[in-house]
């Protein structure tokens, strides 16, 4: 007696699910068994090493918070409220950030909202200054836990077309800020921003009174020779080798670190290495 044509389909579909297990194995339990799956793709030539790359950090944001990866509050770049165009738009053109938090009073914990640098071009047409107030252009802050996952923010972002998010404590206290690069960087890897140098050749730029941005690759030798260091080259080749050996971790942005005469401060860097270093002599050039 033949089967119903229901059943004969039901037992096709057993049989095919079968074999798929037993060519692709058991199904993944944790994010360390699916990556071991991606590594074997991967060896196996079904996926590049940059796609293997980007699957891992996709993995890794939806374990990371807004707090591991945020502008402490101290790195912030703030705009007071009555402060008039002349004051802060060196603040604006020196940073060259495109959104500010505007602050009152002097406090960060009273963020009256988010200046975009774009708001302020009308300022420099003629015969518009007298009209400028900066009340006027502010856009309304969005307040988020620090303990919210970058999944879920980025998730957020994108549905507001938000992009810079102010992080708050336990107590509601301003911990820093978060933007949606801050969150991309984690899945793409670096982004270039404000910093990020336009000759490729460029390792080291004057910012200012005994201080530069260096990439993190800039031979320790040459370091050296410039700042009459004495640091050791056997130990390290570049200066990123010496700051992430100083701190013993890879140190996220904001994060600072003397070592002799030498502050390093991170400017970029994802989970993997440093990128860009803030480097402040402080005392003048030529002296150890």
């Amino acid at each position: 007696m033949e089967k119903p044509a229901s059943e004969s389909n039901q037992d096709y579909w057993h049989q095919l699910r079968g074999r798929l297990s037993t060519l692709l194995g058991p199904r993944p339990c944790s994010h360390e068994e699916l990556m071991g799956v991606m590594q074997e793709a991967q060896q196996q030539g079904l996926l590049d090493l940059d796609v293997l790359d980007t699957i891992h950090r996709l993995l890794q944001v939806s374990e990371l918070r807004v707090r591991d990866v945020m502008i402490p509050r101290s790195k912030m770049v703030v705009v007071e409220k009555d402060q008039q165009p002349e004051a802060f738009l060196p603040i604006l053109i020196e940073t060259a950030h495109s959104r500010f938090p505007v602050i009152d009073d002097g406090d960060r914990d009273k963020i009256m909202g988010i200046l975009l640098a774009k708001d302020t071009l009308h300022y420099f047409f003629e015969g518009s200054k007298s009209e400028f107030n900066l009340r006027d252009v502010l856009r309304p802050a969005v307040f988020i836990p620090e303990s919210k996952r970058l999944n879920v923010l980025l998730a957020e972002f994108r549905a507001s077309r938000n992009h810079m998010a102010i992080v708050v404590d336990e107590y509601g206290g301003v911990a820093g800020l978060i933007t949606i690069e801050d969150v991309l960087e984690q899945i793409v890897g670096d982004i270039e921003d404000e910093h990020d140098f336009d000759e490729e050749d460029d390792m080291l730029l004057p910012r200012g009174e005994n201080e530069f941005v260096a990439k993190a690759l800039f031979p320790l030798e040459e370091f050296n020779d410039i700042f009459d260091t004495d640091f050791d080259i056997e130990k390290n080749d570049t200066i990123g080798g010496l700051v992430v050996k100083s701190f013993g971790h890879i140190p996220r942005r904001g994060e600072s670190v003397m070592v002799d005469s030498i502050r390093f401060e991170i400017l970029n860097a994802d989970s993997r290495r440093v990128h860009l270093i803030r480097v402040t002599k402080t005392g003048p050039i030529g002296q150890a």
